[in-house]
């Protein structure tokens, strides 16, 4: 079975989060918004009373190195409130600053918010992206019947995350998705770093970033 993993944000914690996937040779797919990264780490915002921090432009080629990166826009606004000209702007800039920054094709979309239309789906698709991902939960087999329209199984913290895989695995493939800052205490990274020996050790595990799902490649 292909498992499939994306991380919203490009947040301080996700460096923890990175350690854990090398350390069992978990593929995934970071979704970074270029606009947001200075040259120093800054903060973003509060989340369960724990401070959220941005990692600092420079950082991001080396932190996310043997991952995949997808675009999240430049800026994180509600792509579907934009006008025209902000919407292709906020796409196309975001996806051009990211291949300066990892100097490789930024393939993959992630809608802010998880929010889409029409007209958001075919700036992502006019700016070379192959896919974009909405934060809706499909349930079952994988198999959008559009590439700008992709929904994930679950969250990581789905409480019924393994039911969903197993009504997933007729497809072939499951992919879930989050935020490294929602695991706040040492019992969630614990409790995630149980979810990845646990998926592991099934014997047909094959981890794959989301734009081989639609390239068909292994990188």
């Amino acid at each position: 079975m292909k498992l499939v993993q994306c991380w919203d944000d490009g947040v301080t914690s996700d460096l923890r989060l990175l350690d854990l996937l090398r350390a069992v040779g978990a593929k995934a797919t970071f979704n970074l918004n270029a606009g947001l990264h200075e040259t120093g780490r800054t903060l973003g915002w509060m989340h369960a009373g724990t401070e959220v921090w941005r990692l600092a432009r420079g950082e991001l080629h080396d932190a996310y190195r043997g991952f995949d990166i997808a675009n999240h826009s430049f800026s994180h606004p509600c792509l579907d409130a934009l006008p025209l000209d902000a919407l292709h702007r906020e796409v196309e800039q975001g996806r051009d600053e990211l291949q300066q920054i990892f100097g490789r094709p930024v393939r993959g979309f992630a809608y802010p918010f998880g929010r889409v239309n029409d007209a958001v789906a075919h700036a992502v698709r006019e700016a070379g992206h192959i896919y974009g991902r909405t934060t809706d939960a499909a349930d079952g087999p994988f198999a959008p019947a559009d590439p700008l329209h992709v929904s994930p199984h679950c969250h990581f913290q789905a409480p019924d995350f393994w039911q969903r895989l197993e009504r997933a695995r007729p497809g072939g493939v499951f992919y879930f998705w989050g935020h490294s800052y929602e695991m706040t205490t040492e019992g969630d990274w614990q409790s995630f770093s149980a979810l990845l020996d646990r998926l592991n050790r099934g014997p047909e595990a094959n981890w794959c970033h989301v734009a081989d799902l639609f390239e068909g490649g292994t990188s």
